[in-house]
C-alpha cells in the first residue's frame, strides 16, 4: 500500500465518522425542534432526512461533477448553500434557549459536516490532473499536458470547431462554460493542443 493511498483512506475514514456523529446528531437537533414547533411525529422524523439529506446529494452530485471533469452543476451549489443554511438554522434554533454556548455547540456538527464533504471535494479536484502511474487515463495526458478541470467537457462541445482545427475565443469559453478566465486559459490552452493533434493528424 503506497503512503497516497494510505493517505486517501485514513482521509475516506476520517470524513465517514465526521459525517456519522454529525448526521446523527444533527437528526436528535432537528427532530426535537421540530417536535416542540407542533410538527407531527412523523414529519418531526422526515425534517432531518430532507434537510441533512439535501446536503449529502448536493455534494454528492458536486463530487460526481469533479471526478467526471464536468463543471459544478449551479443547482447542486444552490441546493448546497440552501441545504446548509437549513441545517444550520435548525441546530442553532435548537440550542438558543441555552444562549450562545447552546448555539456554538449545536451549530457545530453541520460545520464540521460541511467542512470535511469541501475538503474532500477539493482533493478530488486537484488529483484529477495528476495521472495514476501505474494505469493512466487515456485521455489524461496529451503531448505532455495534463488535462484541466472542465476540459473533457469543453472537448466534447467544441469536438465540431477542433475536428476542423478551429479554435474557440477566450470570451467565448468564458461565457460558454460559466468559467473565470484563469481556468479558461487553463482550459483554451488544452483545445489548442487539442486542435494542433487533430491538425497533425
Amino acid at each position: 500500500m503506497t503512503g497516497d493511498s494510505t493517505i486517501r483512506k485514513l482521509t475516506a475514514a476520517a470524513v465517514l465518522l465526521v459525517a456519522v456523529i454529525a448526521a446523527v446528531v444533527s437528526f436528535i437537533h432537528i427532530e426535537n425542534l421540530a417536535v416542540t414547533h407542533g410538527q407531527t411525529l412523523l414529519a418531526a422524523w422526515l425534517l432531518p432526512v430532507s434537510v441533512d439529506g439535501t446536503v449529502a446529494a448536493a455534494s454528492l452530485s458536486m463530487l460526481w461533477a469533479a471526478r467526471s471533469g464536468l463543471s459544478t452543476p449551479w443547482l447542486a451549489r444552490c441546493m448546497l448553500t440552501l441545504g446548509v443554511l437549513a441545517t444550520l438554522g435548525a441546530n442553532i434554533g435548537y440550542g438558543a434557549p441555552f444562549g450562545l454556548p447552546g448555539e456554538l455547540l449545536s451549530g457545530w456538527p453541520a460545520v464540521a459536516f460541511v467542512g470535511s464533504v469541501e475538503m474532500v471535494l477539493s482533493m478530488v479536484r486537484g488529483s484529477r490532473t495528476v495521472p495514476e502511474p501505474d494505469a493512466p487515463h487515456p485521455l489524461a495526458l496529451l503531448n505532455g499536458h495534463a488535462v484541466p478541470e472542465g476540459g473533457r467537457e469543453a472537448a466534447a462541445r467544441y469536438a465540431a470547431s477542433l475536428s476542423r482545427g478551429e479554435l474557440p475565443s477566450l470570451r467565448q469559453v468564458q461565457r460558454e462554460m460559466h468559467l473565470g478566465q484563469p481556468r479558461a486559459r487553463e482550459v483554451r490552452s488544452y483545445l489548442d493542443v487539442l486542435a494542433r493533434s487533430n491538425g497533425q493528424g
